[in-house]
């Protein structure tokens, strides 16, 4: 496995980005698109690929509308302050999508930052924060 991890701004600027040595080429780029679509509909990069699924005329308009890439796979979350306010985005690239997607939240919390799974159900609903299905990690049976 070979990561590569990018964190925006709330406005969708990069702050940071680094990719472990032997990571494919276009790794950048992927895991932009991947938090760029978490902000662009806060929530989950799972759940704007879910959302494609659902309504694809939507996401191709909104494709076609957006200032950035919208990389549809998981991996992508949004990176919040203790109080929910949602001060950027995380997305991580290389490995299968809930593993990218555990990385992402890993990082989060390194920052000393919250992911949406971090808020309890009563907290996402005051916060309308789309929570994820809880994440299994593939790697332990």
């Amino acid at each position: 496995m070979r990561l590569a991890a990018i964190v925006l701004d709330a406005g969708g600027r990069v702050k940071a980005f680094q990719k472990q040595d032997g990571a494919s080429l276009m790794r950048f780029e992927i895991a932009y698109g991947k938090a760029f679509g978490a902000l662009a509909l806060n929530r989950s990069s799972r759940q704007v690929l879910q959302k494609a699924k659902e309504k694809p005329a939507f996401m191709q308009s909104l494709s076609e509308l957006s200032d950035g890439p919208l990389f549809l796979e998981a991996g992508g979350q949004l990176i919040r302050d203790a109080s929910g306010e949602v001060v950027g985005a995380l997305g991580v690239t290389g490995d299968v999508n809930e593993v990218d997607d555990l990385c992402a939240i890993d990082g989060i919390h390194a920052g000393g930052f919250r992911a949406d799974a971090d808020f309890d159900a009563e907290a996402a609903k005051r916060l309308n924060i789309k929570v994820d299905p809880p994440l299994r990690d593939p790697r332990q049976r």
